[in-house]
């Protein structure tokens, strides 16, 4: 093999490996988010790919058939989305908590720009978005990232067709979310059921309270008082589920 071969082979090498990361850049917490500019991150990907190819297996690269390269980078491409809507989807447990919270608390029509999964966010959901992901780094969980990216080859390696449980992933993926999302947003629930049931017993005590200015108010100083509470909680269950995740890369 001459020189320029050598050199054909290691770039399209270089590039099997920036498909599957820049796959998972596009979407992954932390370091795929919308508020870096796309050329930070194409940048951040190219040298990331650079410095994991020599750690990352290699799979078969043949200069003589377009075809089956042109298959093992959609592949590979396909595993890095697949990677990183994952991590999206268990990011956007917060988002939903927030969500959800906003409504609990009447603090639903604070809008704000968004910074997640969804249009017209919340100033809630958007704050519990930031906080997960400072979380990320002030865990080290971004080097559990790349760390991450490393050991897909472990349990994708290259060269193989794509596994048939992807879509099955992605749908526990979903429902661990949502679960997620449910669980640390279960105080509120329970405080939005005390207060209205508080205000129900005051307005059949006293008919000429005017229930529905004095309940607003209320619910959304409860609603704050709740949230300064379990917010710490709430992250940190974020991050021990994200990290968990993000050592199997599987449920």
């Amino acid at each position: 093999m001459n020189l320029a071969a050598l050199i054909t082979v290691e770039f399209l090498g270089v590039a099997l490996v920036f498909a599957r990361i820049g796959g998972m850049l596009m979407f992954v917490p932390a370091l795929g988010e919308t508020v870096i500019p796309v050329r930070h991150r194409l940048a951040f990907g190219v040298l990331l790919s650079l410095a994991l190819y020599p750690a990352v297996p290699q799979g078969p690269v043949s200069l003589d058939a377009p075809g089956p390269l042109v298959g093992a980078l959609a592949i590979e491409l396909t595993l890095g989305l697949w990677i990183g809507v994952t991590a999206r989807i268990l990011l956007s447990a917060l988002e939903f908590a927030g969500y959800q919270i906003g409504l609990v608390s009447g603090l639903s029509n604070a809008f704000s720009p968004s910074l997640g999964s969804f249009q017209g966010s919340t100033l809630i959901s958007t704050g519990l978005m930031l906080g997960g992901v400072a979380m990320i780094f002030a865990t080290d969980l971004h080097h559990l990232i790349i760390g991450a990216m490393v050991s897909s080859y472990d349990l994708f390696p290259p060269g193989q067709i794509l596994p048939s449980d992807l879509a099955q992933q992605i749908v526990k993926a979903v429902s661990q979310s949502f679960y997620l999302g449910l669980s640390i947003v279960a105080p509120f629930y329970v405080m939005g059921l005390l207060v209205n049931l508080g205000m129900g017993l005051a307005a059949r005590m006293m008919p000429s309270l005017p229930v529905f200015f004095v309940a607003a108010p209320v619910l959304i100083m409860a609603g704050l008082l709740v949230l300064v509470m379990a917010t710490p909680v709430m992250l940190r269950e974020f991050a021990e589920r994200f990290g968990e995740w993000l050592g199997l890369l599987v449920f």
